[in-house]
């Protein structure tokens, strides 16, 4: 019989538990019915929009700025303006020395030439004199040059 005493108290702790657990959860139960949480689409709608207006705004920024770019791409040059200034200097003086040479040279030419005129009359004159003291020698080799052009 104690023993049923004993289960008997047990019980009765474990229902007062139970009622006080039961009371906390209808007062719980009486908040939530008070705060009650409108069941609406307002609040999220109004989040979008404002989320969807700031979407817009960086899109057109983005869109400024690539409009920016596409400007600066179309106006930009493979060969910087002082690379092309450098070459045009370069080409000029390249030129402008070609030219100078090419008349040193051609007056240098014409200069040997009269200079191996002179130098051929000069010597003309020595075998003028030459084959007029020596006449068969002059025979001798007229007919060595007609041998040689009948080659």
């Amino acid at each position: 019989m104690k023993k049923l005493d004993e289960i008997m108290e047990l019980m009765a702790d474990e229902m007062k538990d139970f009622k006080t657990a039961v009371l906390e959860l209808q007062k719980l139960s009486g908040q939530l019915v008070k705060m009650s949480i409108p069941i609406s689409t307002e609040a999220l709608e109004k989040n979008l929009n404002t989320f969807l207006q700031k979407q817009e705004l960086e899109k057109e920024k983005t869109d400024e700025i690539q409009k920016e770019i596409d400007r600066k791409l179309k106006n930009a040059r493979v060969i910087p303006n002082y690379l092309l200034i450098l070459f045009g200097i370069s080409g000029i003086i390249g030129l402008g020395s070609v030219g100078y040479f090419g008349y040193i040279a051609k007056e240098n030419v014409e200069e040997n030439f009269e200079v191996y005129q002179t130098i051929m009359e000069s010597q003309n004159k020595h075998y003028e004199d030459y084959f007029a003291a020596y006449p068969e020698i002059q025979e001798a080799y007229c007919e060595w040059l007609q041998g040689y052009q009948g080659l």
